[in-house]
């Protein structure tokens, strides 16, 4: 365990180190792009390789020293070491507090440990940081619905399929919150 705790200093000493924040997940004009080409997808067929970027490009923290922490968190979720990971997470988040990415990952090992307050909590934090993440919008959007706050569900859901019109699930689930929030047109 200290060796652990000796790797989560020494990787924080680096990252504080190199206190230059990290750039973001890709020049804004691919971004740009990439959404306007989701916008004219069709299909969910045709939107998949489009999300596929966007997605990866919000991994993308800019920061070795980042990247490097979070393939040890992957690997220690992997490795069903919640306990390493979290406390790496926790050194990302400290030590690049603008990195979407590690609040999300830390957002979805809450989730599955059932910390479903801590982790609509860290679905929030991604999405103040990254408001075009539709993804995070979805799974913040289905906790909610399954809380009972169908109002704000609803709305989450349309936010997100507002940036990728072929989320299927979202679709789905935004539909049948319509008739129940809003309900039947005369």
């Amino acid at each position: 365990m200290r060796a652990v705790w000796a790797f989560l200093l020494l990787c924080a000493t680096a990252l504080t180190a190199a206190a230059a924040p990290p750039p973001g997940p890709a020049p804004k004009s691919q971004l740009d792009r990439w959404f306007a080409d989701l916008a004219k997808a069709e299909s969910p067929e045709e939107a998949k390789p489009i999300e596929d970027k966007i997605e990866n490009a919000f991994k993308q923290s800019g920061s070795p020293s980042v990247d490097l922490l979070m393939s040890r968190a992957n690997a220690a979720l992997n490795a069903a070491d919640s306990k390493t990971a979290g406390a790496i997470l926790t050194a990302v988040t400290k030590a690049a507090p603008a990195y979407a990415e590690g609040w999300h990952v830390r957002a979805t090992m809450d989730a599955a440990a059932g910390n479903d307050s801590a982790a609509m909590l860290g679905l929030q934090k991604v999405i103040s940081l990254n408001p075009r993440n539709f993804a995070v919008m979805a799974e913040l959007a289905a906790m909610l619905e399954d809380y009972g706050d169908k109002k704000a569900a609803l709305a989450l859901y349309r936010k997100a399929l507002a940036l990728d019109p072929q989320l299927e699930a979202a679709k789905r689930a935004a539909r049948a919150l319509e008739k129940e929030v809003e309900g039947q047109g005369i």
